[in-house]
């Protein structure tokens, strides 16, 4: 399998195990920057490398009036 770097982390191949992970879609900076502190908080303490990932527009929603992202009407 191909490893892949994001930053300083490599993903595949042998690699350990790291976390992409984030809110679904981007519903503003401060609420995004608190999501990823709290989660790069967890995977430093478990020693788990992490990726913060996120949405600027989910256009793939169930409902034609759902939020799709900051800015998108």
């Amino acid at each position: 399998m191909k490893t892949v770097n994001v930053g300083n982390i490599k993903i595949g191949g042998n690699q350990p195990l790291a976390l992409l992970a984030g809110p679904c879609v981007l519903e503003g900076f401060e609420r995004s920057l608190k999501i990823g502190k709290a989660i790069k908080e967890i995977t430093q303490r478990l020693g788990i490398p992490y990726v913060f990932k996120a949405s600027f527009d989910k256009a793939n929603r169930s409902s034609y009036s759902s939020f799709r992202g900051p800015g998108i009407t």
